[in-house]
């Protein structure tokens, strides 16, 4: 007899960046050099100085061994430090747990607060990697719809009507992924105070926060509020800001009262971060913040360009654009997006990742990833985007 491996897993779909990047595959290269929009990396790479200590840590010995748990204490007090000034709160390390990427930092979160047959509020279009680690643990996820006529801004109200009983958490990605869309500091505080009010937990990614407009309000106030900050999570990656998405490190921040609870989940997944990029980056929130704001300048910059460039094409719309995402309306009216989004990486060399993989409903549109776009290439992207 055959062994089974779990339901859950064989029904949860499939990775979409290494699903949608074997079509470029069947792409003949007539139309130039493929322009892969389909992945959120950073397209620079970390400064020379961030390098030399990830080479020396390393060559440590020390940092061969296992480490802290919860991560190392210097970068969770460097991180206390960066979140309390961001947030304009006192937030000490006893909140903070380090962790390999955001996506693991999510799964913590999922799995502390949520059993399978319980259900979690995920607005729609949603980040695949959250919709499958939902399935995987069979945790229902219960779509809170976001439509273009609202900015992809989720509504409170609509969130409020899907909440029973088997209700445990409402996640909210902001800056979004997939949209680029920035939510506004008194909408989040409104799904803080809804899930205050309903004794749901708020689960807030704020992986590209690093990137909204340097004239931007603080991202939220919530920190700031003892009462409403009882109830949420937040999670965190440096991979973006550091240009480091390989050396997976990401944070979470939460209640202290439940940081023994973190801890036999981060000891089960992975017993400590790793260590060598935990010292690099410790050194970086203290000293490369001009650095990280040269680049977020960077990315503004490229998110208008790529604004200019589409709106040489006949057609596409630009519904949502912000941070390191674009999310684009595809003029093949009754097409799947998978269908469009497929044709053009074989016919054109052009990845993008179809509005179906974010949710129900989302046919019409396509995902960009604008900062992979250099100078040649976005001279070509109106040639590229013609079927």
């Amino acid at each position: 007899m055959a062994a089974r491996i779990n339901p859950l897993v064989s029904a949860t779909a499939s990775p979409a960046i290494l699903e949608t990047r074997a079509w470029l595959g069947a792409y003949d290269g007539s139309k130039g050099r493929p322009i892969d929009l389909s992945q959120a990396a950073p397209p620079y790479a970390p400064p020379p100085e961030l390098l030399a200590r990830l080479a020396a840590a390393a060559q440590s010995p020390s940092t061969a061994l296992y480490g802290p748990v919860p991560g190392e204490y210097a970068l969770r007090q460097a991180y206390a430090a960066h979140v309390s000034d961001l947030y304009g709160a006192e937030i000490p390390p006893a909140r903070i747990t380090i962790t390999a990427g955001c996506n693991q930092a999510f799964v913590i979160a999922t799995m502390l607060v949520a059993a399978a047959g319980d259900a979690i509020i995920l607005p729609a279009p949603w980040y695949f990697n959250h919709k499958m680690t939902l399935d995987m643990l069979g945790v229902d996820a219960r779509v809170l719809p976001c439509t273009a006529e609202d900015g992809f801004i989720p509504d409170p109200r609509r969130a409020a009507s899907l909440i029973d009983g088997r209700a445990r958490a409402i996640v909210l990605v902001t800056p979004n992924n997939p949209t680029g869309a920035i939510y506004p500091p008194a909408t989040i505080e409104a799904f803080a105070q809804l899930c205050q009010d309903k004794g749901l937990w708020l689960i807030i990614d704020e992986t590209y926060r690093d990137f909204l407009p340097e004239d931007a309000a603080r991202p939220h106030a919530i920190s700031r509020d003892a009462a409403l900050s009882g109830n949420v999570i937040g999670l965190y990656s440096f991979s973006k800001s550091f240009a480091l998405p390989g050396h997976r490190l990401g944070a979470m921040t939460f209640p202290a009262e439940f940081g023994a609870e973190i801890l036999k989940i981060q000891d089960c997944l992975q017993i400590c971060p790793a260590r060598a990029g935990q010292a690099a980056v410790t050194w970086g929130l203290e000293t490369l913040g001009e650095w990280r704001n040269s680049n977020r300048r960077r990315f503004g910059e490229r998110a208008k360009q790529f604004r200019l460039a589409l709106a040489q094409i006949q057609d596409w719309t630009i519904d949502s654009l912000g941070a390191f995402f674009a999310y684009v309306r595809h003029p093949c009216r009754g097409l799947p997006a998978e269908q469009v989004a497929k044709r053009l990486a074989v016919e054109n060399g052009l990845l993008m990742i179809p509005g179906s993989y974010f949710g129900p409903g989302q046919d019409e549109h396509l995902r960009v990833s604008f900062g992979n776009l250099t100078a040649e290439s976005l001279e070509q992207l109106p040639a590229r985007f013609r079927l």
